[in-house]
Order: C-alpha cells, then sequence, then structure tokens
C-alpha cells in the first residue's frame, strides 16, 4: 500500500507533463482551420473560403497516385465553380520541390500550397498520402479518404457531390 501512495502522484506528474495527443478530426467535427502556405508566404485557410465546399488533398510528387488525382481535382474545381467549391491541394514537401511543382502546374485553378511547418498535415492527423478531406459548407468535415486509390474515386465523388448539394447554413442572427 505504500508502494500505492507514492507510485500514483508520480503517474499523475508523468501524464500531466506528456505532449497532449490531439484527435484525429473526423466526419461531423469542425475542420481545423490551417492548411498552408502559398510560395509567396500568405497563410491558406479553411475560413478563407466559408460558405462553400472545400476539398484538401495532401499529396507529394513520389506518389503516383497523388499525381495521377490533381488534373481529376482540377476538374473538380471546374465542374464545382469558384462559387460553390473550393480544391487546395497541400504538397507535403519542402518549399524548392513545391516552387518547382507550382511552375509546372500554374495553368490550374484549383489552389496549390505547401505544408512548411506540417501545421496542416497535424491537425489533419495526416500520417500517408493521399489524404483527402471534404469540408461541407458549414466548415464541418464530410469525409475523410486515407491512402485510397482509384477504386474509392466514386465514393469520393459522391461525398463531394452531398456536400455540394448540402445548402450553406443560414447565417446568426
Amino acid at each position: 500500500m505504500h508502494f500505492f501512495r507514492h507510485f500514483l502522484p508520480l503517474t499523475l506528474l508523468l501524464a500531466l507533463s506528456l505532449p497532449a495527443q490531439a484527435a484525429i478530426p473526423g466526419a461531423g467535427d469542425l475542420a481545423p482551420d490551417v492548411l498552408g502556405k502559398t510560395l509567396d508566404g500568405k497563410a491558406v485557410k479553411v475560413s478563407d473560403h466559408a460558405g462553400k465546399v472545400v476539398v484538401v488533398s495532401f499529396w507529394a510528387t513520389w506518389c503516383a497516385y497523388c499525381l495521377k488525382e490533381l488534373p481529376i481535382l482540377e476538374g473538380v474545381q471546374k465542374l464545382g465553380g469558384a462559387a460553390n467549391v473550393q480544391v487546395i491541394a497541400v504538397n507535403t514537401e519542402e518549399r524548392d520541390m513545391f516552387r518547382h511543382v507550382s511552375r509546372e502546374l500554374k495553368k490550374m485553378t484549383l489552389k496549390l500550397a505547401y505544408d512548411p511547418d506540417k501545421a496542416g498535415a497535424q491537425g489533419y492527423g495526416v500520417k500517408g498520402i493521399p489524404h483527402l478531406v471534404i469540408i461541407g459548407r458549414d466548415g464541418k468535415i464530410v469525409e475523410v479518404y486515407r491512402g485510397y486509390s482509384e477504386d474509392s474515386l466514386d465514393g469520393i465523388i459522391a461525398s463531394i457531390n452531398l456536400a455540394i448539394a448540402t445548402p450553406a447554413p443560414a447565417p446568426a442572427n
């Protein structure tokens, strides 16, 4: 009994000193705001696109499926329309690679960002790529797709269409 009297305070002290593990957000959760930055250092945030469906893809150039996905996401941006949808492709690599890729993809209408301090990836619980998050007009996550392939495409498109069809919430009085 004497052991537990000393062990319990030590256990509590250790537990309080450890960094808290943030819960990985999922469907129904409010989307973390921070995604990354543009090449010129401007913050890219979900809140900048309030009232729109936001489709966020975390990707890298070494991910073959990610590269195949970018033209599909560009199509989503064009078909969804700038008033309804904002697709944001967040590159997970270093700034030099992002700068090179940005020049190659400059004709795309989707928004390109990179995540230099990994705040976006950490906020969304990105452990691997591709990692796609669909955020509704209300700022809540509709669906998260992790490590998916072409077989998931129909489900992804259905989730995006559902989010687009859901009206924006009425403004609070």
